[in-house]
């Protein structure tokens, strides 16, 4: 979930005492921030991992887990937000030991209202100064063309890519579904000294087996069945540019062997012919799947791992993205709108916040689908809540998820991105990172689906 454009900011309070955690809850709310609350580390660290906050307050000594080891996870994996430590035990050793591990402030118990009142302005006082020196110190990492957004995270993006691109090594780009990897390598390509120069896209989990050598080598002709000619492959294709390997985690392993000798060797060898063919082509690979683990797994090479993975770039999910989602919202919404001829709807509050508290599991292509459907069937100058799919419109109940049993989880999971796609199976299983005949038994499984119409009748495109 990202943070919200209005407020004085978002504050996570971590402490085992009920009574203290409505204090702080009670008095922060009082001045204006957004307030939430864990009991102990391993429940706030479950939080932060779903929800950005701009202030972590958390009490020293808890039981099982310390605060100095919530301290040191949001200083090492959370470097958008501040710390501040509130112990009952104060001493010139805990106000060391929380300094050093990252907390940025230290408030000892009993406090005041206006100790506390002081300290936590105090706090995001010194983030936004953090924020606007990280925003303004390096004029390189504005966006690349064809992405948008200001948010934190993507700034690391955009200055990866900027770094990436002055280099001729192999780049791995991670990140679920719909998060704008090709965007990223096209950036990356576009921004260095092959620009000029072939970028050619393949997705290799489109591709069958059978063809996937072919296609990326080439074949000569009688190579085989249907090989009437000499046919180049995406390697010949991309020489001197770039080839970006989409889903390369799909490779099998045997294509896999091949494709590393073509890495190491700088030459392939087309289908039917035993010459080899010097090729001069940069190497974008991109995955929504955790290719580490299936190395372990023996699915995955790991001689191929580390020379596709020299330089990695993570791309963010949308729910991490704050203040872009209404920014990407709001473009999506220029952009369709001109195609249909008609003004730019706005949209209202209820909508605004269904978007800020929406996970998007699809990501920027679930959006833009969302923000194109809505463009094309809602007509009235506001786009309201009615107007939104029903897992955007609510939302109460969650806590009872925890009684469900993980085939329940599941299906309503899936459900939900069905309705975020209008009932698209192709791009629902896209989002899923599953094939279309595992999703129709899935929700036969769950009994969402019977026979029905065969494979290819029944969905309608959603937009890109």
């Amino acid at each position: 979930m990202g943070r919200p454009d209005s407020g004085k900011g978002r504050v996570l309070v971590v402490d085992d005492s009920p009574d203290t955690l409505e204090l702080i809850r009670r008095n922060l709310v009082g001045e204006g921030y957004e307030v939430f609350t864990a009991r102990n580390v391993p429940e706030a660290i479950g939080f932060l991992q779903e929800t950005a906050v701009d202030l972590v307050v958390t009490d020293l000594k808890m039981p099982k887990v310390s605060g100095l080891d919530l301290v040191r996870h949001v200083h090492e994996n959370l470097p958008d937000s501040e710390v501040m430590m509130v112990t009952g035990y104060p001493s010139i050793e805990g106000a060391v030991d929380a300094i050093k591990g990252g907390a940025d402030a230290y408030l000892a118990k009993p406090f005041t209202d206006e100790e506390l009142f002081a300290a936590v302005p105090r706090a995001f006082g010194k983030l936004r100064s953090r924020r606007s020196a990280e925003e303004d110190g390096d004029p390189d990492a504005l966006p690349p063309a064809g992405m948008l957004g200001t948010s934190r995270p993507v700034r690391r993006v955009y200055e990866a890519i900027r770094k990436a691109a002055r280099t001729t090594a192999t780049v791995l780009i991670t990140g679920e579904s719909g998060t704008g990897k090709e965007l990223a390598a096209r950036a990356i390509h576009y921004g260095g000294p092959r620009a000029s120069e072939p970028f050619v896209p393949i997705n290799c989990g489109g591709i069958p087996e059978g063809l996937l050598e072919s296609e990326l080598f080439g074949h000569v002709k009688g190579a085989f069945t249907g090989a009437v000619t000499t046919r180049a492959g995406f390697f010949q294709t991309a020489d001197g540019g770039s080839l970006f390997l989409d889903e390369i985690g799909e490779i099998s392993p045997a294509m896999q062997v091949k494709l590393l000798r073509a890495l190491q060797e700088k030459s392939i060898v087309m289908v039917g012919s035993s010459r080899p063919t010097p090729i001069d082509v940069r190497i974008l690979a991109a995955t929504n799947k955790d290719i580490f683990a299936r190395v372990r797994k023996g699915l995955f090479r790991e001689d191929l791992y580390f020379r596709v993975n020299v330089i990695t770039i993570e791309m963010p999910p949308l729910r991490e993205r704050g203040e872009d989602i209404l920014l990407l919202a709001r473009h999506f919404a220029a952009k369709h709108a001109e195609v249909q001829g008609r003004a730019v709807p706005r949209f209202s509050d209820h909508v605004i916040r269904a978007f800020l508290g929406y996970q998007w599991p699809g990501n920027v292509r679930e959006m833009e689908n969302l923000i194109q459907r809505l463009i094309v069937m809602t007509e009235a100058e506001t786009i309201e809540a009615r107007d939104l799919p029903a897992p955007m419109r609510f939302s109460a109940g969650g806590g009872a998820g925890l009684r469900r049993t993980l085939a329940e989880v599941e299906a309503e999971h899936i459900r939900n991105v069905l309705a975020s796609v209008g009932g698209n199976k192709t791009q629902a299983a896209s989002i899923l990172g599953i094939d279309r005949k595992t999703l129709r038994e899935k929700l036969k499984e769950a009994g969402e689906e019977t026979d029905g119409p065969p494979e290819g009748g029944e969905d309608l495109p959603a937009g890109e």
